[in-house]
């Protein structure tokens, strides 16, 4: 990422920490169990 935007290694990492993101653990997505969740989904998208 530091080096797609001519950024040093540690002002990415700072941006990251300031804004709570975490890259590294997108790999992985679970689903809700919630039996609401489809229309919770749409009540979101739909604002």
């Amino acid at each position: 990422m530091a080096k797609a935007s001519g950024l040093s290694v540690s002002t990415v990492q700072h941006i990251w920490r300031a804004f709570g993101l975490q890259p590294h653990r997108t790999e992985t997505f679970k689903l809700s169990t919630d039996p609401n969740f489809v229309a919770k989904l749409r009540d979101v998208v739909g604002l």
